[in-house]
């Protein structure tokens, strides 16, 4: 029966011992797993805050919107573009944050509002925009055109539409107006941007104020044309564009290259990323892709973080930005 007895208090001690080890084993593990739990947050939290520092240092638009609707080559969804009745459908009635305004040059010197180097798309006319003088481009239809490829929004008013120059445009609209205006090449088209800058000194729009506000912002494809512009007159803020295609195979050595003398970039949209948006953030860009006109692309490029996009329709961009 003694014996009986010590085994029996033996074998208690024994599973008293065995279940403090695995008591212990449970709780170490358990503390463990807290501990990496923790670990896990605060490498969370750590991000977050870098990733919230990093946005903080960002440059935002200089007119002071988080977006910036930038009506390309003016309500052209609505109206025929660069003409007077889509620049005051995107800035009078809609009032759009840009006008946007393409310039080529004619045979005697005078800038124009077109996007094209010929004028067959949007007019009666044929030929190169630089074999025309100012007078005979004022000649051709440019509405037209566009009443016959948009008859949903065909206009009888715009038969007969002229082409603008870029002088009547900054006196048809003035200083309550932002004007995003894009260079040619400077092999295209010798002295445009000289001519371009006394045409906005003449208006007044180079000076301090208007500058820092952003009532000005010059782009181009042509490095050369904005390397030029930088030299003519480095407070200009300049917008490099980017061909499709052109911004996934560019290199970090590229893009610090462009902000020397750029401020932002001009991507085609569907080139964009939330990864490599959020890279010309962080180097110090304004994004400001083209052209997007579909309300869903307009919704998913604002995640992305972008600073504002043109667009045909800006009505429709405002929008969106008042929703989100």
């Amino acid at each position: 029966m003694k014996h009986s007895n010590k085994f029996l208090i033996s074998s208690i001690a024994i599973l008293s011992l065995s279940g403090i080890g695995s008591s212990t084993v449970t709780e170490a593990a358990s503390n463990s797993q807290g501990t990496n739990s923790q670990s896990e947050k605060t490498s969370v939290q750590t991000a977050d805050d870098n990733s919230k520092q990093e946005q903080q240092n960002w440059i935002h638009n200089l007119t002071g919107e988080k977006f910036t609707t930038i009506a390309h080559r003016g309500a052209s969804g609505y109206a025929p573009e660069h003409t007077f009745y889509s620049y005051d459908k995107s800035h009078n009635a809609i009032g759009a944050s840009y006008i946007e305004v393409d310039l080529q040059m004619t045979k005697d010197g005078h800038l124009v509002a077109m996007h094209d180097e010929t004028v067959d798309r949007t007019t009666n006319g044929t030929g190169r925009v630089d074999q025309y003088t100012l007078e005979e481009l004022k000649q051709l239809d440019a509405g037209s055109k566009f009443n016959e490829q948009n008859p949903q929004y065909a206009n009888s008013n715009y038969e007969g539409a002229q082409i603008p120059t870029l002088d009547e445009i900054l006196e048809r609209y003035g200083t309550d107006a932002n004007y995003y205006i894009e260079t040619k090449s400077p092999d295209v088209y010798p002295g445009m941007e000289e001519k371009l800058l006394d045409t906005l000194n003449k208006h007044q729009l180079l000076n301090e104020q208007s500058l820092k506000k952003g009532h000005v912002m010059v782009q181009s494809f042509s490095q050369e044309s904005l390397l030029k512009m930088k030299n003519l007159n480095s407070n200009v803020p300049l917008i490099r564009l980017l061909d499709k295609g052109e911004l996934p195979n560019m290199t970090q050595q590229d893009f610090n290259y462009i902000k020397q003398y750029a401020i932002g970039v001009g991507p085609e949209y569907t080139d964009l990323t939330k990864e490599n948006v959020t890279n010309l953030k962080n180097t110090g860009f304004l994004v400001h892709p083209f052209t997007v006109n579909e309300v869903a692309d307009m919704e998913r490029l604002n995640e992305y973080g972008v600073d504002g996009l043109f667009t045909n329709y800006p009505d429709l961009y405002k929008q969106v930005v008042n929703e989100q």
